[in-house]
């Protein structure tokens, strides 16, 4: 039986984020093989997490900058090892290569956090995102992990081809995984057009690219509730701020509502997502969820970025405020292109999210990997010149402060 390590940025939030949703799923499908899964984080326990244990995995408390790891995963010895984003590479990496040198090391990026922030910077700079912005020093160590890693899974088509276009990474060191949909459980009908009212938008408060859209509602919301009085705006989100809850206006429709128990229930209910994202990256689990739930859905290109490519997307794309409201209000008015976006949302979901169809091929590529790691390692000279200790700044700054802290304890 296969070990399996999974070093978390944070534990698993499936109904508050996209990224939690997607954790989960990889960790199940590691399960499905029969394979012993173990989840460890330095993170603290929060209100939201999965409960694991009920998915036959365990989990584990680690600490950051402590020797303690060492014994941890020493004694463990896991055939495979993933970092849950670039930041647990660079922290755990070494460590997991001086202890389980065999072990093959996954990065799972999520997303691309040099692409989200070279754009968030480029709009708080009120212009388009330049190669300055992306080359930010995220890109360095975010593209880095990358290279030290014996493979990186990566959220979009968009993102693959920036890693291997602009930033040159080798494609055999990338594996495209988007969000696995079980298809057999999304349901066949949903609630009808003419039982659906009003809009709605869903996205974890904290998360950067989802409060700026909401944001963005106060300039979009007005051009449509001018034309539809009686609609509503329901704004969905865990860890809602103090500065988001006071925007919450009755009078005008705009509400916050804050924590949803069942995601998919409030989007069977309204009859349009509203996406406007200004900026970010990776997949959108908002737009995947609407999709699910049979609702067509209004965003901008960054919202569907590598979401689709030839198909036709399941409703509106709009850059423009009021092209957005204009789109929203036509589609919300209009029962026949309502459904026909509907269709669409179920022949992208088959075309590009098959859950069965993209794990098979996720473990196939572990497999291959694993079989041949001496070879494939050897053929990435850049990864292994990154992983040799005139560069390994990370670990020496961890030592110096698991020392200090171990000095500190002692004379305490």
């Amino acid at each position: 039986m296969k070990k399996v390590l999974v070093i978390g940025y944070v534990w698993p939030e499936p109904n508050s984020s996209a990224a939690g949703s997607h954790m989960l799923s990889l960790l199940r499908l590691y399960r499905r093989q029969g394979w012993q899964v173990e989840f460890a984080t330095p993170a603290q326990p929060t209100e939201h997490m999965v409960d694991l244990s009920r998915e036959g995995i365990s989990s584990r408390a680690i600490a950051l900058n402590c020797d303690s790891f060492d014994a941890y995963v020493a004694e463990y010895r896991p055939d495979i090892v993933m970092f849950d984003r670039f930041m647990m590479e660079e922290q755990f990496g070494w460590r997991v290569e001086k202890h389980c040198p065999d072990a093959l090391r996954i990065l799972d990026t999520e997303d691309l956090q040099c692409l989200r922030h070279g754009r968030h910077q480029a709009h708080k700079a009120g212009r388009a995102m330049t190669r300055a912005d992306l080359f930010n020093d995220i890109a360095r160590r975010e593209i880095a992990a990358i290279l030290r890693s014996d493979l990186s899974l990566i959220i979009s088509d968009f993102e693959m081809e920036l890693l291997i276009e602009t930033f040159k990474v080798d494609a055999r060191l990338l594996h495209r995984l988007p969000f696995m949909v079980d298809l057999a459980s999304c349901p066949a009908e949903t609630t009808a057009f003419a039982e659906r009212r009003h809009f709605m938008t869903i996205g974890n408060f904290r998360h950067a690219p989802n409060w700026d859209a909401v944001l963005y509602m106060q300039t979009i919301w007005p051009l449509i509730r001018q034309r539809l009085p009686d609609a509503e705006l329901h704004i969905y989100g865990s860890y809602p701020p103090p500065k988001a809850t006071a925007l919450h206006n009755p009078r005008t429709g705009f509400l916050i509502k804050g924590w949803a128990d069942d995601a998919f229930a409030v989007m069977e209910q309204s009859r349009l997502c509203l996406a406007p994202l200004r900026f970010g990256a990776g997949i959108k689990g908002k737009l995947l969820d609407a999709m699910i739930m049979q609702t067509p859905s209004i965003t901008t290109s960054v919202g569907s970025e590598g979401m689709h490519d030839q198909e036709p997307w399941p409703g509106v794309v709009a850059d423009d405020a009021s092209e957005f409201a204009n789109a929203a209000v036509a589609l919300y008015r209009d029962e026949q292109a309502w459904l026909n976006a509907q269709r669409n949302g179920g022949a992208l979901l088959t075309a590009r999210y098959d859950g069965q169809t993209l794990g098979a091929r996720l473990i196939a590529r572990i497999a291959a990997t694993a079989d041949n790691l001496a070879a494939h390692r050897l053929d990435n000279f850049t990864g292994g010149m990154l992983r040799h200790h005139s560069m390994m700044s990370t670990k020496y700054m961890s030592q110096w402060i698991a020392a200090k802290n171990a000095n500190a304890a002692r004379d305490s």
